[in-house]
C-alpha cells in the first residue's frame, strides 16, 4: 500500500527518529529498515529520505558523524540528540492519541465506513 504524501510527511520524521532510538544508522540502512519493519508501508527512497534527514539535522534533532564501514569507506551515520529524544517522546504520545481516536471511530478495526443516505 502506498501512503499518500501528506500522511507520509507526518509519519516519516517520527519513523526515522524511532529507528535512530536504537542507535546510529546510515541512510541506506534507514531506507531498508523502514521498508522491512513496516512491511513496505513506509517505503521511502533515498531522494525522499535525505531531505528529511537534512531537515531533522537543521532542527537539531539528529547529529551526523562520519564512520568507517567494514569495507574501509566512510559512511555518514545519524544519531538522535537529546532534543531529538524529547521530540520522539512528544511525537509518540501524539501518534498514540491519534491512533486511539481512530480506533474509537472503528477505523483500525477494519470496519467499513458508514455511508450517509444509503449510498453504496
Amino acid at each position: 500500500m502506498r501512503i499518500e504524501r501528506e500522511l507520509m510527511r507526518g509519519a516519516g520524521p517520527v519513523a526515522v527518529l524511532k529507528l535512530l532510538e536504537d542507535g546510529a544508522k546510515y541512510g541506506y540502512e534507514l531506507v531498508e529498515s523502514l521498508s522491512e519493519q513496516t512491511g513496505g508501508v513506509l517505503n521511502m527512497g533515498q531522494s525522499t529520505l535525505y531531505p528529511l534527514l537534512y531537515n531533522l539535522e537543521s532542527q537539531g534533532l539528529i547529529r551526523p558523524s562520519w564512520q568507517a564501514a567494514e569495507n574501509g569507506r566512510k559512511r555518514k551515520y545519524y544519531s538522535l540528540t537529546a532534543k531529538g529524544k524529547k521530540r520522539l517522546a512528544n511525537d509518540t504520545a501524539q501518534w498514540i492519541a491519534v491512533t486511539s481516536a481512530m480506533q474509537s471511530l472503528g477505523i483500525l478495526s477494519g470496519a467499513q465506513p458508514k455511508l450517509q443516505g444509503g449510498e453504496a
